[in-house]
């Protein structure tokens, strides 16, 4: 007999679970979020918000506040490669500020599609930022230092076993889904039985194997460059890594490379090779490390079981090259909760939570298919062994390097991962027949083909399309639509699915859109569009709805 009930427990409180409790609380959903730390874990790991989670966090009201952390607002966020930090500059990809893309979205063309500009803070600041959010939120529960050991999926619910870990003490809370967010390690994926497959490691010179990210303090290193830069490289024949900044103020996150499998973190090695890298002897203090794989593509076999589904690095891991893995977690979250809240508010059908796993593994795949392949270019760069030498094979080396590095700004870009995912095949998405634009990991090219991303309008008095939009369904009456759409209302209604219809005013959404009508998805996707409403509204209304 299970001792309390709650609509979902979510077990872990990284970014994903994070998200997933506060897009719940938005849509009217408790939840109870489980996870085994005390608090938010105070170590650096990916420094991306990507377009796309950066909309997910405007959705949620929150955008505003992310942008504050991390970097000063007026440094760059260029990414910059040397033989040494006080050697050779390579070669330097300009990024602007925080400031500089916020001025460049205020004077954006109506039509642009990046009302939320990528954002470089380090993870752990806004998950501790997210985390002092949700304490303000009713509708979430925090059990933190609190570990699930056990669930049972009994058909009509989840009984799950929780554990405090101080003090051992045990109880078992009933819910109608449990979610598990719960990282690479997830407890709730092996006890579902479920495998990842894809590539597990990558060998080659650097980002493969096993790596060592550290938590760095080396304010000295700042004197060391001509000109600061966000994300640094190193390539020499002695020595290839990684230091991006984290604060500004002389606080960096570190790479270095494990040559064995057993091999632990030696803090004298790490500020040898960090002093190494940067080519002076700097005061260097090690706050922290953490281990990961570089070169991993995985993806589960599948996304859950019965009432218990996975999302985030649970489902998917990745080789951090482009700064898509929390991204994608992010996004995974946003297509599940309102499906969630669907099915337990009731206008969600049988078949909604099954298009979970379908619209989603694939962009797991592709994903993680583009940060590998990332990690493999970088892996190829050419380094001479005379690419320090000041001599003209020297300086030919350098050039060669450098041409080579410049050709990297995909990575650090890639709006096309960020903003094209697509569920095309979704049961859930009404196919007008026409095919969607082809699938490109750097360009992003609007469509409001069903299964995509609703195309961006900037409204006259400067708020976004998206900032109108519904918690529900949006039906959008583009400009010189005169169509009476009360049928479909009626149809929305009789099933107790939330709908807003929204007029566009916006000259240029109709052609943008290529329909009068147009119907979007609480997860800002296109679900149905047509210049007439079907014969069968409420057939319409089934069929996104999961009925």
């Amino acid at each position: 007999m299970a001792d309390a009930q709650v609509p979902i427990i979510i077990i872990g409180g990284g970014p994903v679970g994070l998200v997933l409790a506060i897009s719940l609380h938005a849509l009217g959903i408790r939840s109870v979020l489980v996870n085994t730390d005390v608090s938010t874990r105070w170590i650096p790991k990916g420094s991306t918000h990507n377009s796309r989670t950066m909309e997910h966090y405007r959705r949620l009201g929150v955008a505003d506040k992310v942008r504050a952390l991390g970097l000063p607002p007026d440094d760059n966020t260029d990414v910059a490669f040397f033989t040494r930090l006080n050697g050779w500059e390579l070669a330097r990809l300009p990024m602007s500020s925080s400031r500089e893309k916020m001025r460049q979205v205020r004077d954006a063309p109506v039509t642009d599609q990046v009302p939320e500009p990528i954002h470089r803070a380090n993870q752990m600041y806004v998950e501790a930022f997210l985390y002092e959010h949700i304490k303000t939120l009713s509708n979430v529960s925090l059990r933190y230092g609190w570990e699930c050991v056990d669930f049972v999926d009994g058909g009509d619910g989840v009984n799950a076993t929780i554990e405090h870990i101080a003090s051992g003490k045990q109880e078992t809370i009933r819910c109608a889904y449990l979610v598990g967010c719960d990282g690479g390690q997830s407890f709730v994926r092996r006890k579902l039985d479920i495998s990842y497959a894809g590539e597990g490691k990558l060998e080659q010179a650097f980002l493969g194997g096993r790596m060592v990210s550290s938590y760095v303090r080396a304010p000295d290193l700042y004197r060391c460059v001509r000109r600061r830069s966000f994300h640094y490289w190193v390539v020499n024949p002695s020595i290839r890594t990684a230091i991006v900044t984290l604060n500004g103020s002389g606080e960096f996150l570190f790479w270095t490379q494990l040559r064995r499998f057993d091999e632990q973190p030696d803090d004298k090695k790490i500020a040898s090779a960090l002093r190494a890298g940067v080519g002076e002897d700097i005061n260097v203090e090690l706050l922290g490390n953490s281990i990961w794989t570089a070169g991993q593509a995985l993806v589960a076999e599948r996304f859950g079981a019965g009432r218990v589904l996975l999302a985030g690095d649970s489902v998917h891991l990745f080789t951090p090259t482009g700064g898509f893995g929390m991204n994608t977690g992010v996004d995974d979250a946003a297509n599940l909760a309102w499906k969630l809240a669907a099915v337990l508010q009731g206008w969600g059908g049988p078949r909604l939570l099954a298009s979970y796993e379908i619209e989603r593994k694939p962009v797991a795949l592709r994903n993680t298919s583009a940060a590998r392949a990332l990690a493999c270019n970088i892996g190829d760069t050419p380094v001479a062994p005379e690419i320090e030498e000041d001599s003209a094979a020297g300086a030919a080396a350098r050039s060669e390097a450098g041409a080579f590095l410049s050709t990297f700004g995909e990575e650090f870009a890639s709006l096309g991962v960020q903003l094209g995912a697509r569920y095309d095949g979704s049961h859930i998405v009404v196919s007008d027949g026409i095919a969607p634009p082809a699938d490109d990991p750097v360009t992003y090219v609007p469509s409001a083909c069903p299964g995509g991303r609703a195309p961006h309008l900037w409204f006259p008095d400067r708020s976004s399309l998206f900032d109108h939009f519904g918690l529900g369904f949006t039906l959008l009456r583009l400009p010189g639509c005169r169509q009476d759409t009360r049928a479909l209302e009626s149809a929305a209604r009789s099933r107790g699915v939330p709908l807003t219809v929204l007029d566009v005013a916006v000259a240029e959404g109709r052609a943008l859109y290529e329909r009068d009508l147009a119907l979007i998805r609480p997860d800002q996707h296109v679900a149905w569009r047509g210049n007439r409403l079907p014969d069968d509204c409420e057939a319409l209304i089934e069929r996104v709805t999961g009925w």
